[in-house]
């Protein structure tokens, strides 16, 4: 006998005449809630992280920073330095400065030539916009341009303030007088040795006294690379050894010819055989200036010519 179709099957077959798979009337397809409707032509943003949008604007504004801080260094110098002496103005007038005036500032001293003499002084800085000037030791040569070396003086001393700008620094005093400067670049030190060396000018303590202008020039030595030292005291030649260990320079006994010499080149001589014979002499090259100085404060500065063969 044949069975007819099963509970399940017949019921899956028969409902209301549906394709297999339809839904029911009472069953519910539930959809996604829709957003609101976008109007048209509405252009789609992309979701970008906030930290990625920070990053080229960051980037963009330290190249500005830095831009900014080299452009400040460049417009505003540091006023320590090696500086050439342009002019002053004083009382109305503008003083143009020989071609051998300059200033050298450092931290705590302060080093140039009026035009002519050469000068020391100490210097205390506020800041970048003023500076104090205490004179030092200075040479006393008679020179050509006395007045504007005399002017120079007279300005550069006390309170000054500094006005910087782009290649340019000025020095003003609380009259209104002005030294003005431009950059120049420091001269590199002449060798202590193989480097003929002419005395330009005596020390005793904090008195720098050139030498008579009738020995100008006559008193020079050479310190030769194997230890000896050769020259000119202001009349007869010397010879002797030298030794150098850090800043000391030691001479040994001098030999020299035995001309009579009277006159300013004797002194100058005299002043330079008691000078070498009396120890361990402290050295220092500033440019083309040599300074030799004894434990008593006595010395001499000389200045680079050229450099023995």
């Amino acid at each position: 006998m044949g069975r007819g179709p099963g509970r399940g099957e017949g019921r899956s077959e028969r409902r209301a005449g549906r394709p297999v798979g339809a839904a029911a009337p009472d069953e519910l397809r539930v959809e996604p809630p829709a957003g609101p409707a976008r109007p048209r032509n509405m252009r789609t943003l992309r979701h970008v992280p906030v930290g990625l949008t920070l990053v080229p604007a960051l980037a963009l504004a330290l190249a500005a920073c830095g831009q900014v801080a080299e452009g400040g260094s460049r417009t505003l110098p540091d006023p320590t330095g090696s500086w050439a002496v342009e002019s002053l103005t004083t009382g109305g007038r503008t003083l143009h400065a020989p071609d051998a005036a300059r200033l050298d500032l450092a931290e705590n001293e302060a080093t140039g030539n009026y035009g002519c003499n050469g000068f020391k002084a100490v210097v205390v800085f506020a800041g970048t916009s003023a500076v104090t000037v205490t004179p030092g030791a200075s040479t006393t040569m008679a020179c050509e341009n006395m007045e504007f070396e005399t002017e120079f003086a007279k300005l550069f001393k006390g309170r000054l303030t500094i006005d910087r700008g782009p290649d340019r620094l000025t020095l003003k005093t609380a009259d209104g007088s002005t030294i003005a400067m431009t950059p120049k670049p420091p001269e590199p030190d002449a060798p202590l040795t193989v480097t003929q060396w002419t005395v330009d000018s005596l020390i005793s303590g904090a008195t720098v006294s050139s030498v008579p202008a009738e020995a100008a020039g006559k008193a020079r030595f050479t310190l030769a690379a194997d230890g000896t030292a050769s020259g000119v005291l202001g009349c007869n030649r010397f010879s002797a050894k030298a030794t150098v260990g850090g800043d000391k320079l030691t001479f040994g006994p001098v030999t020299s010819t035995r001309m009579a010499c009277e006159g300013p080149a004797g002194e100058v001589e005299r002043a330079l055989t008691g000078l070498f014979g009396s120890g361990p002499l402290t050295w220092k090259i500033q440019g083309q200036a040599l300074t030799l100085t004894a434990a008593d404060g006595k010395g001499l500065t000389a200045e680079a010519g050229s450099a023995a063969e």
